[in-house]
């Protein structure tokens, strides 16, 4: 079975899967529709998803995996696919939101055994 999934459809889709998440969790829009709409959801199951990128991404996927996918099984593979394609542009382009790495060091005896 093929899955018809094309590469240039999911950049599109995966573009615009991170630039409607993006918009509807953290931007303002015009005449500050979208903070109006977050703050109209309050703390509502619409109003959670809103408030946390990787949740939204997977909701906003959903539409997108019907539009590429040619079959059931080519929906499926590209909803999860959309959804991680826009978290790691989201955490590509929020590199100033990103906190260090945590440095581990670990003392280990490095003498050979008697």
């Amino acid at each position: 079975m093929s899955l018809h999934l094309t590469f240039q459809d999911f950049v599109i889709a995966a573009l615009a899967v991170w630039r409607l998440t993006h918009l509807l969790w953290g931007e303002d829009g015009p005449w500050d529709c979208f903070v109006r709409f977050r703050r109209l959801a309050g703390a509502s199951t619409i109003g959670r998803v809103l408030d946390c990128f990787n949740c939204l991404s997977v909701w906003i996927a959903i539409p997108f995996a019907c539009w590429i996918g040619a079959s059931w099984p080519g929906r499926f593979i590209a909803w999860p696919a959309l959804s991680g394609a826009a978290i790691l542009l989201e955490r590509i382009t929020s590199w100033h939101n990103l906190s260090p790495a945590v440095a581990v060091w670990e003392k280990t005896d490095v003498s050979a055994p008697e």
